[in-house]
C-alpha cells in the first residue's frame, strides 16, 4: 500500500488489517454488569450466547456444531513499541480460541501473541480467524500490522508467530503453518512503496493477515496488509489475487487520493469461485466498500457494491451475508465512541446491501448455522467482546 499523510490520528484496529486502516476507539464505560455489546444485543431475534470474550474477531462452526471465535487478546505488560499512528502497543500472550458448545464457553488455545493499547489492552491485534475440522485440528490467522523490521522488534515465540498462520491440535501447541509476513516481505505483490523524507521512494511491505478459509488442499487467507489474497499449500504461500488501489474524494481537501482495498475475509462461493470483503483503507468512505469474485487464474471482479467497511462474510443457503463493522463510516464514529455497525444480505450485483441486523456494537466476524447468524460485537473491547445469535429473516 502507498502510505499517506493522514490529517487525523487512527491507531491500528481489528487484528485483521487495522495497521492499515483504523479510528482511535475505545470502549465506552457501562454501568456494571453489562457492557455495550450485551445492552445493543436485548433486542427481540437476538441473544447473547459468549461474554467476557478479549477483542473477538472472526468465527466458525465445526462439523460438531461448536463453535469456535478467535480473540486477538489483550496484549500484555510488554515489550513496548511505537504502533503504526504513533500510539504505543505492548505484546503479551493473551490471544486464545473459545469454544461455545452446549451452552458453555472456554478457552480451548491460550498463550498466543498479542499486540494491544498500552495499559487499556483494547484494539489488539492477534488471533483473527479460526478453523476447526471434526478431529480437532486448528488452523489460526494471526495479525501484524507491519513488515519483518515491525516484528523483529519482539521476543520469540511472538517474533515467530504474528503475521502468521498457525496450526496444531485443541490440547496441543501450536507450530507455524505459513509464514505469511514473511512472502509479504519477499513479494510484496501490490508493490506498495513509501517516501522517506528526503523523498526517495522505497518498498513498503505490509502483512496483516485476516480471514481464512480451507480449501481442500490448503487455506486462502485475505492479507488486508498486503491487499492480497493468498493460497497456502504445504506451508508454500502465493497470490492467487490482488486487490488494486482506488482513487476516492479527500474529505479534507480538493481532489482525490488513493486509498487501499484492504481485503479482510474469504468464503467459498458458487461454481468454484470465492468471495472476498473489503474495509477499504483511509478515508474509510461510507457506500465505499465492495465484495469481491475471485476465479482461479482470473483478476478479481466485482460482484457487489454499495457497503461500508466490511469485516467478514458468509454463504448459507443461496444467499451472502456480510457484516459492516462502521455503518455511516469510521470516520463518521465520534471518538472514544464504539462505531454501530449491521449485518446484511449481498444480492448479486446490488449497490446497496439489505439490513438484516443493525445497531451492533462493533461487530466483526459472522457464521451461521440453523437459521441464525451468530456474530462477534464489542471486537475491539478488552474482557468485554461477546457473541450475539442472529435469527434470519
Amino acid at each position: 500500500m502507498s502510505r499517506l499523510v493522514r490529517p487525523l490520528h487512527l491507531t491500528a484496529l481489528l487484528g485483521t488489517a487495522l495497521a492499515t486502516a483504523a479510528v482511535a476507539l475505545a470502549p465506552p464505560s457501562t454501568a456494571a454488569g453489562s457492557t455495550p455489546a450485551t445492552e445493543r444485543a436485548e433486542r427481540p431475534g437476538r441473544a447473547v450466547v459468549a461474554t467476557g470474550l478479549d477483542n473477538p474477531r472472526q468465527l466458525s462452526f465445526d462439523r460438531r456444531g461448536r463453535l469456535f471465535v478467535a480473540e486477538s487478546g489483550q496484549g500484555g505488560a510488554g515489550p513496548c513499541v511505537d504502533g503504526p499512528e504513533q500510539e504505543t502497543v505492548c505484546l503479551g500472550y493473551s490471544g486464545a480460541v473459545t469454544m461455545v458448545a452446549n451452552g458453555r464457553q472456554r478457552r480451548v488455545v491460550t498463550g498466543l501473541p498479542s499486540l494491544a493499547g498500552e495499559g487499556s489492552g483494547n484494539q489488539a491485534s492477534g488471533p483473527t480467524d479460526v478453523s476447526v475440522d471434526r478431529r480437532g485440528h486448528y488452523r489460526i490467522s494471526v495479525g501484524l500490522g507491519g513488515d519483518e523490521e515491525v516484528r523483529g522488534q519482539f521476543p520469540t515465540p511472538a517474533r515467530r508467530q504474528l503475521g502468521t498462520v498457525l496450526a496444531g491440535r485443541l490440547g496441543g501447541a501450536p507450530y507455524v503453518y505459513a509464514d505469511l509476513a514473511a512472502y509479504e516481505q519477499d513479494a510484496n505483490p501490490d508493490g506498495s512503496t513509501r517516501k522517506l523524507e528526503d523523498g526517495t521512494v522505497v518498498r513498503a511491505p505490509d502483512s496483516n493477515p485476516g480471514g481464512l478459509t480451507r480449501t481442500g488442499r490448503g487455506l486462502l487467507v485475505a492479507d488486508a496488509g498486503g491487499n492480497t489474497l493468498l493460497r497456502v499449500r504445504s506451508g508454500r504461500v502465493s497470490a492467487l489475487a490482488v486487490f488494486p488501489q482506488t482513487q476516492v474524494a479527500d474529505p479534507f481537501g480538493a481532489g482525490t487520493i488513493p486509498m487501499d482495498a484492504v481485503p479482510t475475509s474469504v468464503t467459498k462461493g458458487p461454481r468454484g469461485s470465492w468471495f472476498v470483503s473489503q474495509l477499504t483503507g483511509f478515508p474509510f468512505p461510507r457506500g465505499g466498500a465492495r465484495i469481491f469474485r475471485v476465479v482461479p487464474g482470473r483478476a478479481p471482479t466485482v460482484w457487489a457494491t454499495g457497503l461500508t467497511n466490511v469485516t467478514d462474510l458468509t454463504w448459507s443457503r443461496g444467499r451472502l451475508y456480510a457484516v459492516q463493522l462502521a455503518t455511516g463510516g469510521l470516520l463518521t464514529t465520534p471518538e472514544d465512541e464504539l462505531p454501530t455497525g449491521s449485518l446484511v444480505r449481498v444480492p448479486r450485483g446490488s449497490t446497496s446491501p439489505r439490513t438484516v441486523a443493525s445497531g451492533l456494537a462493533a461487530p466483526y466476524g459472522v457464521a451461521v448455522r440453523g437459521g441464525s447468524a451468530y456474530v462477534t460485537t464489542c471486537s475491539v473491547c478488552a474482557d468485554g467482546g461477546t457473541v450475539t445469535r442472529v435469527r434470519l429473516r
